[in-house]
């Protein structure tokens, strides 16, 4: 993917345990690793790419961080390999316009959403 002028190129998120948090989003969204020495760790095969930085904080929009926001097109299917790798549910899945989603926390306690505009109950 090619920069572009002035659009958002890279994501940047804080990680107190980068070996697990590589392992998370390996596992869970086959996401790929490339290390920069011992506090470093950048991502690709993610949409953006990125990388995580150790540090003690957490992004969690409770203290008003952005939410990095993921589509799926199997919402419960996201939702079990999440949790079957090691992730928090934080907020079960809910309906809003347009969709469906639920929240999860990486193990260092990173806040994201999952959505879906697929799999939804016709009122």
């Amino acid at each position: 993917m090619a920069n572009e002028h002035e659009k958002i190129n890279y994501l940047e998120l804080p990680a107190n345990d980068l070996t697990a948090v590589k392992a998370f989003f390996e596992t869970v969204f086959e996401w790929q690793f490339t290390d920069y020495g011992p506090e470093y760790t950048a991502f690709s095969n993610a949409g953006l790419e990125g990388g995580f930085y150790k540090g003690p904080l957490r992004s969690e929009t409770q203290n008003g961080a952005a939410l990095v926001v993921f589509y799926s097109k199997d919402l419960e299917s996201t939702e079990a390999k999440i949790t079957a790798a090691g992730g928090a549910i934080i907020k079960p899945i809910f309906g809003f316009p347009g969709g469906r989603r639920f929240h999860f926390a990486d193990p260092c306690g990173n806040e994201y959403a999952v959505w879906s505009d697929l799999g939804l109950v016709a009122e």
